[in-house]
């Protein structure tokens, strides 16, 4: 049994007369101490997503449907009291932006101290001695005296591990983090990785990393979940998806990758843009961008289908056997053979 399991997950944001369908039918996975990574473009709901897994969906947003099931047990049938307990001990995150996310006027010894107090019933003594102790373990130098300090004194990359250190203290089961390394430099985004990899695999907590960044999921991720205008279309193992992209959509994304072993003076760019979630088109959301859509492409959305054990893709020439039912194209056709993907090595070459 996974450890979290989204089942067809609906989350719209009410704008008046506009329904913004940011999240549409969303399936995914996690398993116990694995590392899953949720990749897409920007706008296409991969925060969303995590906000709907923690409940913390801000208005007008809300949940419409579907089942969020963490450790067996329905998060949506949860009251309000019964989820607090959860969020933070058992589900953590670590959000995108940790100056906005931290208090600016209280200690980060006090901030990782409250949630000790909260979820493990420390005292205030013993929540400050764990406070250092976790400081400490995500690499923050003279921790007694960094827990005096506030938010605004800590450099971006120390931020970041005080958000790591939060959300660790609680030795929660499943950790979300929302673009980690966003707004930090090369060198400190390496090390916070390197960090989140080297804690999460000590305490064997599950990791989902929402990224944009398909070079962090090469390195991290043992699968990957591909998103596009609030819906899944792609999941595989990472190997799998760089290796053989099912989808047009990951193949653009990994077509618009430089390559270290390739000339070339143009990247391949995925054409258009992505669409409005306040009118999304008929049947498929990437028909619009796509150079293999067919007439039933624009009619319905497809269902996901296993093409290889554990990589599921949801295309219409992989659905129906592999066959367009308007013009009998076949997913073992010239045409799809050729819009795959070489083995992407250098990707691995490191891991």
């Amino acid at each position: 049994m996974a450890l979290l399991d989204v089942r067809a997950l609906k989350t719209y944001f009410f704008m008046g007369k506009k329904v913004v369908r940011a999240v549409d039918g969303v399936d995914l996975q996690i398993g116990q101490g694995s590392i899953e990574g949720l990749v897409g473009e920007s706008g296409c709901g991969k925060t969303v997503t995590a906000l709907s897994i923690m409940r913390l969906v801000p208005k007008p947003g809300r949940i419409v449907s579907g089942n969020i099931i963490f450790e067996g047990e329905e998060l949506l049938a949860k009251s309000p009291g019964a989820m607090s307990r959860i969020r933070g001990k058992r589900i953590a995150m670590i959000f995108q932006d940790p100056l906005s996310s931290l208090n600016p006027v209280m200690p980060i010894g006090e901030q990782i101290g409250e949630a000790l107090r909260l979820h493990r019933g420390f005292d205030r003594p013993g929540a400050r001695k764990k406070a250092v102790e976790m400081l400490e373990m995500v690499g923050i130098p003279d921790p007694a005296a960094r827990i005096k300090e506030y938010p605004h004194q800590l450099s971006g990359g120390m931020r970041q591990r005080v958000m790591i250190a939060m959300a660790l203290s609680c030795d929660p089961a499943l950790l979300i983090a929302d673009e980690p390394t966003t707004a930090l430099d090369a060198t400190i985004q390496v090390q916070i990785l390197a960090l989140l990899r080297k804690l999460t695999g000590e305490r064997g907590t599950a990791l989902l990393l929402i990224t944009h960044d398909l070079g962090v999921v090469a390195e991290m991720c043992d699968r990957v979940t591909v998103m596009y205008a609030g819906n899944i279309v792609e999941r595989a193992s990472t190997e799998a998806l760089f290796k053989k992209p099912r989808h047009p959509y990951t193949r653009g994304l990994l077509n618009a990758i430089p390559k270290i072993d390739v000339q070339i003076e143009r990247l391949t760019a995925v054409n258009g843009t992505v669409p409005h979630l306040a009118h999304p088109p008929e049947g498929c959301p990437f028909t619009p961008r796509c150079p293999e859509h067919e007439a039933v492409c624009h009619r319905q959305k497809p269902p996901p289908v296993e093409v290889e054990p554990g990589h599921f893709v949801s295309c219409w020439m992989y659905a129906a056997g592999g066959v367009f039912s308007d013009r009998g194209f076949s997913c073992g056709s010239k045409k799809t053979d050729q819009a795959l993907l070489p083995d992407q090595k250098a990707f691995f070459a490191e891991r």
